[in-house]
């Protein structure tokens, strides 16, 4: 998984609340359990002008040209819910999002950004509301995300602090998921099991 750092990029509004996992990557859109091929299927039910279709809507925000390439998607509150499935942030992943700014996330959501990459960055609504118009306003426009300082820097020179707990930031700094979390204590796993096969040697396959 590749360290986050500090991130500038062009950020895309996206303001509802409530957006859950099925609008994200519909059910219809998951035809794989690899991380890839999932980028032509995110929000694929507003994306395009029709289900089925591959025809997209010039109305939405990931049509306009100038949010091409965005990195950041700035969102409304709960942002996540529904379903489990992670194929929803493997999607967002894919097409190129490495931040979200929301008011709120759904925990497992949360968890399922943090263990591929992407930073849920928690800022007040009031706040994102008015970052998200001021998007709105000139299409195009970059965010710093700077994880180092857990702030957000916008166009106008504006600095904002978001919310991250402590685990989630250096798992994301590492660039470490949760199989390379687990592998740095391989050797008080090692140590265990030696101690416990000898407590519990009834436990432990001969041979």
């Amino acid at each position: 998984m590749e360290p986050f750092t500090t991130l500038t990029a062009v950020a895309a509004p996206l303001l509802r609340d409530n957006i859950d996992t099925d609008a994200i990557i519909p059910s219809r859109e998951m035809r794989t359990v690899s991380k890839k091929g999932l980028a032509a299927g995110l929000f694929s039910g507003w994306r395009y002008a029709a289900i089925g279709s591959r025809d997209p809507d010039p109305d939405f925000v990931l049509n306009d040209p100038a949010y091409a390439g965005a990195q950041i998607l700035v969102t409304g509150a709960n942002f996540g819910c529904g379903s489990s499935r992670e194929h929803a942030v493997w999607a967002l992943a894919e097409y190129g999002f490495r931040a979200i700014i929301a008011p709120s996330f759904n925990p497992i959501f949360r968890g399922n950004c943090v263990a591929n990459g992407v930073v849920p960055a928690v800022l007040p609504g009031s706040l994102v509301e008015k970052m998200a118009a001021g998007l709105a306003a000139g299409p195009g426009r970059t965010l710093t995300v700077d994880l180092v300082a857990q702030r957000i820097d916008g166009p106008a020179q504006e600095s904002h602090r978001f919310q991250i707990d402590p685990e989630s930031r250096d798992a994301l700094l590492a660039g470490a998921d949760p199989i390379d979390q687990t592998l740095r204590l391989i050797r008080d796993i090692r140590a265990f099991i030696d101690v416990d096969r000898k407590t519990r040697s009834w436990a432990y396959p001969k041979g």
